[in-house]
């Protein structure tokens, strides 16, 4: 394998805006002060995007001037003559139509209409899918599609000479149905609205291998599309702040877009949402998690202030953690790792003990910088006892990159027994992160570049524009493309695989956790990490 030889430039740079659950503006004066104070303003952007390419039609001869449809629109109706697309349904035919928007997004749509003889609205049925299979399929247990979360299958009426706007979901390919008989749909334009944070790429890769720069790329553009008001999952299911998530999520996005108030926004909405002793999303790891981000995101911002914030609630975790290592396990929402390692109880146990040890370690870290240095050295002695044990690690590569990371063996031997075995078989899109890290820890640099290449992308491969929520490397044997029609012996890979609570057509294709080579690439490749745990001056560190 050639060396991979990477150049490029991360500013750390603060993109803040103001302060509070939303973004601030003003309304107009007509409204009383007490609604004015209570509005909020979306602190993201909105662009419109036409369709790229006309997939497939059904009945196309009923559907006059398709490719009026990728013209560039400007979403006001009008009288004038312009160039539209005119569908008809007549003698018991009604006409359909799959367009593709090149590339992932989070959004939804708008039809811009004409005038037609009568003005009657016209019922259509809108299909959102982020590969084609998803797009042109029904509702059915069997195929996994569903409505959860996000609406990807509705029905809606549109206007004589107007604007209609709807949906708000993670899609790509788009398939409309004319609903009705006998009826005409002149439409102007049909776009895509891209609702998103327009923020600055700070950080960039590149490097001698167009593959690893995709996969950078890949990487970011799908956290971006879960950076909205908060920093959530996917774009499409679960839309949640889920702090396990988060993690390789915030260190995608400190290391491309720098700080920006939706990570603060998510992790305080996570404490405030989760009184002690709860478990934050209902398991007893996503606390411990939230603990990780903040040591992370404290040593990215240096700012004092935000961590005593948490400082009361941070305590306290801490001392419900400790209290748990000697007289009974982490319980709570089954003892989560990762989907995969789901049934699998000694990467589990092995998974949760390395965590903890890792948390009570980064507690440490942060109560030294506050002065609380007598449950700081708690915080250590008790890591410091769990380091001792070395339990089972070897039945997954979850539980033995968590065990390298925390230093309870070597992460050679880690490695050399279970990371590097198989290449990227056994990898997933959440742990792959640390399993990369593990293996360049060990010094497996290559291993670490070619299972990242082979796995993230196998999904590239398969026309992904975003990092899925699951993949598995044996998924391609046979596999379609996502981005086309289903050849017929070839495998529909969005409907076949996926497991537990994403099967089918239920799985997400654009998930933020699945980021982590972007973060991996710029911390182990590119070499920025941050080292020092010293703050940002304030006015009390002043004499």
């Amino acid at each position: 394998m050639k060396k991979l030889l990477a150049f490029s430039c991360l500013m750390c740079a603060t993109t803040l805006s103001a302060a509070g659950p939303m973004g601030k503006g003003s309304l107009p004066p007509v409204f009383p002060k007490d609604v004015a104070d209570k509005a909020q303003f979306d602190t993201r952007t909105r662009a419109y995007l036409s369709p790229v390419r006309v997939m497939w039609m059904q009945n196309g001869e009923l559907i006059d001037g398709a490719q009026n449809l990728l013209l560039q629109g400007n979403g006001q109706a009008t009288t004038a003559a312009t160039p539209k697309t005119v569908f008809t349904a007549k003698e018991g035919k009604r006409p359909s139509i799959l367009l593709d928007f090149g590339r992932e997004i989070h959004g939804g749509l708008q039809f811009v209409t004409c005038i037609r003889a009568s003005t009657k609205p016209v019922k259509v049925r809108v299909r959102l899918g982020e590969s084609v299979g998803e797009a042109m399929c029904n509702i059915t247990p069997e195929n996994g599609a569903t409505n959860d979360h996000a609406m990807r299958d509705y029905t809606i009426e549109l206007p004589w000479l107007g604007v209609c706007e709807v949906g708000n979901s993670g899609f790509r390919f788009v398939r409309i149905d004319l609903l009705e008989d006998d009826v005409e749909l002149p439409i102007k334009e049909i776009r895509a609205s891209l609702v998103y944070r327009d923020i600055p790429y700070l950080g960039s890769f590149r490097s001698s291998d167009p593959r690893v720069d995709s996969i950078w790329m890949t990487g970011a553009y799908t956290l971006h599309l879960n950076l909205q008001e908060y920093l959530v999952e996917a774009p499409k299911r679960d839309r949640l702040v889920w702090l396990g998530d988060l993690h390789p999520e915030v260190r995608t996005a400190l290391a491309v877009f720098g700080d920006n108030e939706a990570l603060s926004r998510g992790l305080d909405f996570a404490r405030d949402e989760t009184p002690l002793p709860g478990w934050m999303n209902g398991m007893c790891s996503y606390s411990l998690w939230w603990v990780l981000i903040h040591r992370d995101y404290y040593k990215y911002r240096g700012d004092m202030d935000y961590l005593r914030e948490q400082q009361p609630y941070l305590s306290q975790l801490l001392r419900i953690l400790m209290s748990k290592v000697d007289a009974e396990p982490l319980d709570g929402g089954g003892r989560f790792l990762d989907w995969p390692t789901s049934e699998d109880t000694l990467a589990i146990d092995a998974g949760l003990h390395a965590l903890m040890l890792m948390t009570l370690e980064a507690g440490g870290e942060m109560l030294t910088a506050l002065g609380d240095k007598e449950l700081a050295g708690q915080c250590f002695e008790t890591a410091g006892r769990m380091k001792k044990v070395t339990p089972d690690y070897r039945t997954s590569k979850q539980s033995a990159a968590l065990i390298a990371l925390a230093g309870i063996v070597p992460a050679e031997k880690a490695n050399e027994e279970v990371l590097s075995v198989g290449g990227p078989h056994g990898f997933s899109t959440f742990y792959g992160y640390y399993m990369l890290q593990a293996q360049a820890k060990a010094g497996d640099y290559v291993g670490a570049i070619r299972n990242m290449k082979d796995y993230w992308g196998g999904m590239l491969d398969l026309g992904a524009t975003t990092f899925w929520e699951d993949f598995d490397v044996d998924w391609l044997k046979n596999a379609a493309r996502i981005d086309e029609l289903t050849p017929a012996g070839k495998i529909d890979v969005h409907r076949t695989y996926g497991d537990y609570c994403y099967k089918g057509y239920r799985h997400s294709l654009a998930h933020g956790w699945a980021s982590g080579p972007t973060a991996f690439l710029s911390e182990y490749v590119l070499g920025v990490q941050i080292v020092d745990m010293r703050h940002k001056p304030t006015g009390d560190d002043i004499t």
